[in-house]
């Protein structure tokens, strides 16, 4: 919280986009650690209920997207888009103290043995996925015929550094992510389902402000607010299904998030109806899409951790590494089409509608997720 505040300090005060970006990464490595730590923390102090609080922990995240959206409007519409940098530091330095003077302290037992950070693994993935990111980035820009070319170029350079970054970790004798988290069974079918289930999900959905502005000339801050009905509808279906997971086991709540999911994106995909304003049904739809990712929450927490309950940390990691990945490509490469086209809103449009078809698709994959019921 500290690197993320004192990021984020920076990034408010940054005089050219290269120091911004930087800083950028900054923060966000500072954040990255908070899911993980949490999770390991929740793991090892909460014993048979801990398939519970994991669930309670996740139905917290929709708050932010309630209230992000809505200041990050009114920043930009009232104010600068510096502040919206500079308001997490104040929480950060806050939620370092608080978190120095409660959350308890590790303290490593006397034999415990040296274990060295594998430095060449986190490299070789964060420059793998680095370089799949700038593929995609460069195939969105205006620039002749040659952006193919750099294109094909960084799209081979990063499969070949992830083709070297599984070769390591399947050689290590200590790699910072064991191969079978990764693609091993149950765990290949659990990080898939939260890249496409989850990640796809929160990409399409942070364009929504845009779509909303593009296709229905809704304001910044109207726009921003949209996201409060999804952020409302995640955190009450979420709090839901953390009551009943031990009865629905994990699958049920997969194939019932689904269809509210499909059903949303749908909505979004299509104009209103007569007589219904576009802000109303976008507000809806985006309900409809929080409900359903509200619903599979708890079980996709709960699927891979109760695989391995002893490294709930990196499992934590890895289903953040997961959505990430799936929210990355989706708008990056939403943005490669969008600059590409005149009209943004119609294409916006289309893109809701195959997210829902790739989202019927995937109905396949849920067999595949290990069941559960009761505690892990």
């Amino acid at each position: 919280s500290l690197v993320f505040a004192l990021a984020s300090l920076g990034c408010g005060m940054a005089g050219n986009i290269y120091a911004l970006i930087f800083l950028r990464t900054l923060q966000a490595a500072g954040g990255a650690g908070f899911t993980p730590t949490a999770t390991g923390i929740i793991v090892d102090h909460f014993g048979a209920a801990r398939d519970r609080y994991v669930s309670f922990f996740g139905s917290i995240f929709p708050v932010g997207a309630m209230i992000g959206p809505i200041f990050g409007g009114y920043f930009v519409a009232y104010a600068s888009w510096r502040d919206v940098f500079y308001v997490n530091v104040p929480i950060g330095l806050a939620l370092f103290l608080l978190a120095w003077r409660f959350i308890p302290h590790d303290h490593p037992t006397g034999d415990a043995a040296a274990i060295d950070m594998d430095i060449a693994g986190i490299a070789l993935l964060g420059c793998g996925l680095l370089a799949g990111m700038l593929a995609v980035t460069v195939l969105g820009e205006k620039q002749g015929t040659g952006n193919l070319a750099m294109f094909i170029v960084l799209l081979l350079l990063a499969g070949l550094i992830l083709v070297f970054f599984f070769r390591h970790v399947r050689r290590s004798q200590a790699p910072f992510i064991h191969p079978r988290f990764i693609y091993g069974p149950n765990f290949g079918a659990v990080n898939l389902v939260n890249m496409i289930f989850s990640g796809f999900v929160i990409g399409g959905m942070a364009l929504v402000p845009l779509y909303a502005v593009n296709r229905y000339h809704i304001s910044a801050v109207g726009s921003g607010t949209l996201l409060t009905a999804q952020g409302i509808a995640a955190m009450v279906c979420s709090l839901a299904a953390v009551m009943a997971l031990r009865r629905t086991g994990y699958r049920l709540p997969l194939y019932v998030g689904s269809a509210m999911t499909i059903a949303g994106l749908i909505l979004l995909a299509l104009p209103p109806m007569a007589g219904i304003s576009p802000y109303t049904w976008l507000a809806f739809a985006a309900f409809l899409v929080g409900a359903g990712n509200g619903a599979i929450n708890p079980a996709m927490r709960n699927a891979g951790l109760q695989l391995a309950p002893e490294s709930s940390s990196m499992l934590a990691a890895l289903r953040t590494l997961a959505l990430q990945i799936g929210s990355i490509v989706t708008v990056s490469v939403v943005a490669a089409v969008l600059a590409h086209q005149s009209n943004m809103g119609e294409t916006l449009a289309w893109v809701y509608a195959v997210l829902a078809a790739i989202r019927l698709l995937a109905l396949v994959l849920v067999p595949y997720i290990p069941e559960q019921r009761g505690a892990w």
